[in-house]
């Protein structure tokens, strides 16, 4: 009798995760216009900011050929090269060739987390980051893609098509993992992965490490609700594990603070110490704080100087104030 019940109670939690997957991208699709408006709300705002490369007059230096974008001036075709293939290409000459930077965003379950403090979610404030950046580089000149999902596009809708490809692929395993997945990026492209980084860190490692030894130019965005840090609760308190399958109660969470606040500051130093090694970048960004600050400081970064990106640490919360 022991087994039957057991399959029977495998099967009904199948069906209850496949149902919240469901109705998780239902919520993504329904939500998705009003994200990519206010995506493109921040980046028009960042933007003020930000002044774009200076590029001097057509290069006379051949670069590369590549294939044309749906979106882009149909004048860039090279008419003579297409003409032996199936496909458009592009002449790019070495002034204009764009880097290539490759998105992550974390949109697994432990991402649905909102406070009381604050004013959205983990996971919206990662899906507008991850918009508002692919429309900020686009109009800077570079070529971005959805990691492991998309191919890089330099077109003015990548926002677009972005967002389309995250509600596409609502249900897969590339939005359920709290890792990014593995995928074979060329050696000068750049990552930039947005997510709360509360995966173990030996997981982080293992699956980051790959990207760093083939020459990944990375940008590390930790997305934390500042509750999450703080742990601003007292009395008795209940907790539900992301999947919302677990509890666990606390009679004086209070009691638990000092200790749950070092290990957290722990974790995050091992990760921040983690990013040196590899030559990247780690900044923290609470969703209480404006969109806004996280892109400027990740843009004033990426600008760097003329020859190649400048790759730095810091926090975004400060950058607001320091300028």
């Amino acid at each position: 009798m022991a087994g039957p019940r057991g399959q029977r109670a495998g099967t009904n939690n199948e069906s209850r995760h496949v149902l919240a997957l469901e109705r998780e991208a239902v919520s993504l699709v329904d939500r998705m216009p009003e994200l990519l408006m206010e995506a493109d709300r921040i980046a028009s705002t960042v933007a003020q900011g930000i002044h774009g490369r200076r590029r001097a007059g057509p290069g006379e230096t051949f670069w590369q050929f590549r294939q044309y974008q749906t979106g882009e001036n149909a004048t860039l075709v090279d008419w003579r090269r297409s003409a032996s293939s199936d496909h458009l290409y592009i002449r790019e000459r070495e002034w204009e060739a764009a880097h290539t930077l490759h998105l992550w965003p974390d949109l697994s379950p432990s991402m649905n987390f909102q406070s009381h403090i604050a004013p959205v979610s983990k996971r919206d404030r990662v899906l507008v980051l991850t918009l508002a950046a692919a429309e900020l580089l686009v109009r800077g000149g570079e070529r971005v893609a959805l990691l492991a999902q998309m191919s890089p596009t330099a077109s003015r809708n990548a926002a677009t098509r972005i967002a389309e490809t995250m509600t596409a692929n609502a249900d897969s395993e590339f939005t359920n993992k709290g890792l990014p997945p593995r995928a074979a990026l060329s050696r000068f492209s750049g990552l930039i992965l947005f997510s709360d980084f509360l995966t173990p860190a030996h997981e982080i490692r293992e699956r980051l490490e790959g990207f760093a030894a083939s020459g990944v130019a990375g940008h590390m965005v930790q997305v934390i609700d500042p509750a999450e840090e703080t742990l601003p609760y007292h009395g008795r308190t209940e907790f539900l594990s992301p999947g919302g399958d677990q509890r666990w109660v606390a009679d004086r969470v209070e009691a638990l603070r000092p200790k749950y606040r070092a290990r957290f500051e722990a974790h995050r130093a091992e990760i921040a110490e983690m990013a040196k090694r590899f030559g990247w970048s780690f900044l923290t960004h609470h969703t209480d704080r404006p969109a806004s600050e996280p892109l400027l400081s990740l843009l004033m970064r990426l600008q760097g100087s003329a020859s190649g990106y400048k790759w730095m640490s810091g926090s975004s919360d400060m950058t607001e104030r320091a300028l």
